[in-house]
């Protein structure tokens, strides 16, 4: 019965993987997003490059690339669905005139997904994010590997309807802005947010993480804030780990990693307001 409830809720969806092509002669080019929509629901989610080792690795395989052009991608993206409202297909047909001839779609495939943020993630994981050699363990430490596996404890505790997802901080920061954060919530006259960060390898989102929780506390007179990570802090054993761990205690940014999160998200249940963007 189970299996017929949950084949049930699945729906006939559809997406493009997003290629750059920075040198047509030789047609050689490097996935950088995807686009996924549910045509009977009239909803698309989308994704593309965002973190810095993802332009970094283009810029590997291409050492010409025109960053610039990919890091506005996301915006440019953003706004032409904007504008396309409920009428995905549209927007993609749009697209595929006004593109670049170095942005280019793939042809679209079909697929049977039950929920549009966790099948993105799982697509973009697929084919955009570097190939990784060897066991699962080695993946959740990246930034995505932790948000996937993130994905499936809020899906188990419960929580995930009622989280928003990928927020945009432009409002809060600068204009421009391209940074979002991964999820956010409302309970109790407070925003939560919160932010996967991986402890063994770019310091930096940190830093990123505890600027932006700055400046949005000074637009935001209630928030919260949580940096998920992969693994237990050891700031007495790991110099990074200090590092990290102290910078986000001086912003009273809580730190939960992956093994207690589904404790955390437990103890939030109960106090969160309906409502999401899935």
């Amino acid at each position: 019965m189970a299996e017929t409830q949950g084949a049930q809720a699945l729906r006939p969806c559809a997406y493009h993987v997003v290629r750059y092509t920075p040198n047509l002669v030789r047609d050689e080019w490097v996935n950088i997003g995807i686009l996924l929509f549910d045509p009977a629901r009239g909803r698309l989610v989308q994704r593309l490059l965002e973190e810095p080792a993802e332009f970094a690795r283009v810029r590997r395989l291409h050492p010409a690339a025109d960053e610039e052009l990919l890091r506005r991608l996301s915006d440019d993206f953003a706004s032409q669905s904007t504008v396309a409202g409920d009428n995905p297909q549209g927007y993609i047909a749009r697209l595929e005139q006004t593109l670049s001839t170095t942005i280019q779609l793939s042809p679209q495939k079909g697929l049977l997904a039950e929920d549009l943020e966790a099948e993105l993630d799982r697509l973009y994981r697929d084919h955009v994010e570097p190939p990784r050699q060897g066991r699962l363990a080695e993946d959740v430490t990246t930034r995505n590997g932790i948000r996937a596996r993130a994905n499936q404890v809020f899906r188990g505790t419960g929580i995930w309807p009622r989280l928003e997802r990928r927020l945009r901080v432009d409002e809060f920061t600068y204009a421009g802005d391209p940074l979002r954060l991964d999820y956010g919530y409302r309970r109790n006259g407070t925003r939560g947010f919160v932010q996967a960060l991986s402890l063994s390898r770019d310091p930096g989102q940190a830093k990123v993480l505890a600027f932006t929780a700055d400046a949005m506390r000074e637009k935001l007179e209630h928030t919260e804030f949580v940096a998920v990570t992969e693994a237990e802090p050891r700031p007495q054993e790991n110099p990074r780990h200090r590092f990290v761990l102290g910078l986000l205690e001086a912003r009273q940014i809580s730190v939960v990693p992956l093994a207690r999160l589904a404790e955390w998200s437990y103890r939030l249940r109960p106090t969160l307001r309906e409502g999401s963007n899935n």
